[in-house]
């Protein structure tokens, strides 16, 4: 356990050891400033922040011991935990198929923080 500088308490698990024996997944998370180039001239922009959306991600079911790990309350086993080799990648492909028919036209998508476009305000 860490604590975060509002007090709280965030669960942090060491995943070296994993992350060194899972294969490196081939898809490439893009650049920020892409997403910021994209939106550029965009009269509406809305941001959206999916807060720990790889958390909602269901590990493989042969995987899921692999992530597990052990309190003095419980046993637990997360979704697709922060800190895991291909967290992120994994994330930003199931975002981008999610939204793959308005991506370029009214949204774009950069991991889990997303903006919602409209050329003209009267149109949004």
């Amino acid at each position: 356990m860490v604590s975060k500088k509002d007090g709280r308490w965030r669960i942090c698990v060491d995943y070296i050891n994993l992350n060194k024996v899972c294969s490196k997944d081939c898809y490439s998370i893009p650049k920020i400033d892409q997403m910021v180039d994209a939106i550029v001239g965009y009269e509406l922009i809305s941001f959206l922040d999916a807060y720990s959306g790889h958390n909602q991600i269901p590990m493989a079911v042969e995987d899921q011991e692999k992530t597990t790990f052990i309190t003095e309350r419980d046993l637990y086993c997360y979704m697709v935990p922060f800190g895991l080799k291909n967290a992120w990648s994994a994330y930003q492909s199931l975002v981008k198929g999610m939204f793959k028919c308005q991506i370029g036209k009214t949204m774009e998508v950069y991991i889990d923080d997303m903006s919602d476009i409209c050329k003209k305000s009267s149109a949004y």
